[in-house]
Order: C-alpha cells, then sequence, then structure tokens
C-alpha cells in the first residue's frame, strides 16, 4: 500500500479531501488545487457547500476571487456527504479543537471525525490531523478509534496517520497556506514519509520530525511562547499604568536593542482560536501526568483578566468627565480579534461589550469586516448585534469610544476630531510626545 499510495502522490493523481472547510482548511484545499491535485471538500454546513458550488468566498480576508476558479473546475467538489470520505487517497482533518466549561479539552470534534472516516477507511489511505491538540492526541485518541472501526487494517501497513499543525494566521501579508514551512510527524516512519512527500508538492518547505507528538509538542510551544510574551507586557502595561508611563513608548524603546529582545504588544485580551486555547491543552495534560505548569497558567490568568482591567480603566475615564458608566453610550471599535479580519473567535470585544453593559452602558460596535454577530458557542445574548455606521455623528453621539481592534480602514483622526473620550487598547492614539488630547490609553 505504501508504494501505490506513494506514486499516486508522486504523479498527483491522489485525491486530496480536506474536512472542515473553515479559517484553516480552506485555503488548504486552495494550495493542494494550485499543486494540480483533483480535491474534495467536506463540511457539516450547507451555507458553506452552497457558496463554494456558487464560486463565493465567505472568509472575506482571503479575497472575493479565492475560491471562484477552484470552484468552476472539475478538480474540486465540496460535500455533505461523508460516507463519500473513501474515495480520498488523502483526508486532512481541520476540526476545531475548543474548551470545555472547565477550560478542558474538548476533543469532540476529532473523535467524530474519526468515527466518521473509520466508516470508510480503506486500503492506501492517508489521515493527517492538522489541528491544534496536545502530544499523543492522534496516537492515543485518533488511532485507537480507526483501529475499532477497521480492524482488519494495519496502520503503517495498510493505511498511514500523521500529524502536521495548522500555522494559519488570518489576514497576514507576508506569508500564506503555501509559503509558512509545514512540520510533519508521523505515527510510524512509512506514514510520516508519505505525509511529508504530499505537503512538498503544494508547501515550498517541510520539516519532518521524528514522530506525531513532536510535531504537536511543537505547535503548543509556539502558541504558549507567544501567550506568555504577550502576558508579560498586558502585565507591564498595567503596572506601568499606574505610573503614568506609555507602554508603547517602553516596547519601542526596549526593540531598538539589535539582539536578546522580541517586541511583544500589550492589548484588551486574547482572541482567535490558538492562543487563548492551547496552552490549557499542554496543562491539561500536564495535569494528567502529575505535573504543574505554574508559568504558563499564570500568563493565562494574567491575559484572561485584561477585559476587564479595560472596562475598569473605561469606567474611570468617563468618571473622569464627571459621567457614570451606568448610563452612558459606549462605541466599542473592532469585533474582530486582530486587524483587518472578519474573525471574531475567542475576540476580547465580547467581553468588553458584556462587562460595560453588566454596568448599566449602552454598548454598540462598529467593525468595518463584521456586519453582524452571528450564531456562536458563547455569548448567546449578543447574536444578531449589528456594527454601527461610523460616522461624526455616531461618534459624537457617544459618550466614550473604545478603541478595541486597530482595524487600517479606521481614519485615527476623524475619530479623534468627532469623539469626546478616546480609550486606546492599542496604541494607535499616540504622537511623538504621548497620546492626543481627550485619549486615555488601556
Amino acid at each position: 500500500m505504501h508504494d501505490s499510495l506513494n506514486r499516486k502522490i508522486s504523479d498527483k493523481s491522489a485525491v486530496v479531501g480536506v474536512m472542515a472547510l473553515g479559517y484553516v482548511g480552506l485555503p488548504l484545499v486552495r494550495a493542494f488545487w494550485n499543486a494540480g491535485f483533483n480535491c474534495m471538500g467536506f463540511d457539516v454546513d450547507p451555507k458553506k457547500i452552497e457558496a463554494l458550488a456558487a464560486g463565493e468566498n465567505y472568509i472575506k480576508h482571503l479575497g472575493e476571487d479565492f475560491v471562484a476558479e477552484m470552484a468552476g473546475s472539475d478538480r474540486f467538489e465540496a460535500t455533505l456527504d461523508f460516507d463519500r470520505l473513501g474515495e480520498a487517497d488523502v483526508l486532512m482533518v481541520c476540526v476545531p479543537t475548543p474548551l470545555g466549561p472547565h477550560n478542558e479539552p474538548d476533543l469532540s470534534f476529532v473523535e467524530q471525525t474519526a468515527r466518521d472516516i473509520g466508516k470508510t477507511l480503506r486500503a492506501g489511505q492517508l489521515v493527517v490531523l492538522e489541528s491544534t491538540t496536545y502530544p499523543g492526541t492522534t496516537r492515543d485518541v485518533m488511532l485507537p478509534i480507526l483501529e475499532a472501526a477497521a480492524p482488519d487494517l494495519r496502520c503503517g501497513v495498510d493505511y498511514f496517520v500523521a500529524y502536521s499543525p495548522e500555522r494559519e494566521d488570518p489576514g497576514r501579508k507576508d506569508a500564506n497556506t503555501q509559503t509558512i514551512p509545514k512540520l510533519v510527524g508521523g505515527l510510524d516512519a512509512a506514514s510520516g514519509e508519505l505525509a511529508a512527500e504530499l505537503y512538498r508538492h503544494a508547501i515550498a518547505e517541510v520539516v519532518r520530525v521524528s514522530s506525531a507528538e513532536v510535531a504537536e509538542a511543537a505547535k503548543i510551544l509556539e502558541n504558549v511562547y507567544r501567550a506568555v510574551n504577550i502576558a508579560l507586557v498586558n502585565e507591564l502595561k498595567v503596572i506601568l499604568a499606574a505610573m503614568d508611563i506609555d507602554v508603547w513608548e517602553v516596547v519601542a524603546a526596549a526593540a531598538t536593542k539589535p539582539f536578546g529582545f522580541q517586541a511583544f504588544y500589550p492589548g484588551p485580551g486574547l482572541g482567535g482560536h490558538c492562543i487563548p486555547i492551547d496552552p490549557f491543552y499542554l496543562t491539561w495534560k500536564a495535569k494528567e501526568l502529575g505535573e504543574a505548569t505554574q508559568f504558563i497558567e499564570l500568563a493565562g490568568q494574567v491575559n484572561r483578566k485584561m477585559p476587564g482591567w479595560v472596562v475598569e480603566r473605561v469606567m474611570l475615564a468617563l468618571n473622569g468627565v464627571g459621567k457614570a458608566v451606568k448610563g452612558s453610550r459606549v462605541l466599542i471599535l473592532g469585533l474582530a480579534y486582530k486587524p483587518d479580519v472578519d474573525d471574531i473567535r475567542e475576540s476580547p470585544s465580547f467581553k468588553l461589550i458584556e462587562g460595560l453593559q453588566a454596568l448599566g452602558a449602552d454598548v454598540s460596535f462598529n467593525d468595518p469586516h463584521v456586519e453582524v454577530i452571528h450564531e456562536m458557542r458563547e455569548h448567546k445574548d449578543l447574536v444578531g448585534m449589528r456594527s454601527v455606521p461610523l460616522t461624526a455623528e455616531s461618534l459624537a453621539g457617544h459618550d466614550a469610544v473604545l478603541i478595541a481592534t486597530h482595524h487600517a480602514a479606521y481614519d485615527w483622526a476623524f475619530i479623534r476630531e468627532h469623539a469626546e473620550l478616546v480609550i486606546d487598547t492599542r496604541g494607535v492614539m499616540r504622537d511623538g510626545d504621548g497620546v492626543y488630547q481627550g485619549v486615555v490609553l488601556a
């Protein structure tokens, strides 16, 4: 089976299937389509399948034409029918790995996907998990489900399983799925070899590591590194604010050192599907092994309390101009968790809205990339809330404007001109001598 699948990969006759066509899966299937493979996309959301059939892209930052050419070809098909998983020679799993109510890993999507694959698993297939998770998930969670579903087939002989972590950064202009180096680790040598050979056709650089566990741990390390450093600068922001020192100026000054320092910047909290979640996967696994992760858990605590600190700063800023937060109109700029994308997953803006509402504020939001708050796992009371127009009248009509996301589309001079009070969590309302009049850093 190894040699047969390797020949299919080499001559690009292998059919590549991608499961879950979201922020990771859609760019991934496009990369393999660009490489000349016949591709299938699988998803449970009929709206996505309908959009793809019509050549419409539902992930705005990728561009309006991102799927049009692919959807119009005879080398791509998107389907809701998971009974067709057996038609693909390769299945790449890009499903969510969220947290449960007690910050424990929720692997239900991975487990269900493995069961779905198991129903049609056949000899000559390669299965690659891309979802971020703790070390051991591919071997200890996914593989047993596949083995139970197909007891007559042997992993590494009849079918093959590997792990290759997604490294997407929505909205980034200087790198994309095809240019970001790809880590690949197999459950065995044959699986790792096949997976690495496959990715080399679509990705500029493939880095093969010794095992799936190494690849899983590397991805966790990447996001823990960012979470810890962001927590450090967020904690520093709180301390320096109490000392009336501009943290953004401090970071800029430190960044002039050409070695030994990498700049991280504070904000109103963490967002996105990776950094707020992935460190807790590692802490959970460590506890299972009887080990402590005090450093990582402390970083999580710092980052998670930042929205509450920002809400307090808004309250104090309003108080400084003789207004109570209760009954005040507050406009939040930016619902997406990062600039210039429509991705609202885990955005701290939701906690800012809810925190201010709990104090009696009348809260609105504006986001040039997000028209309305759609259905989510959390924040149910905010679903249906719509972005308000950003005009001179709407800015002047609010008691405070809170900058949560620094989209490039925002005209900061226009906002500064018409807003009575601005609370800036991103350091965009600063000039060479500090902050502009009527601006409070938070």
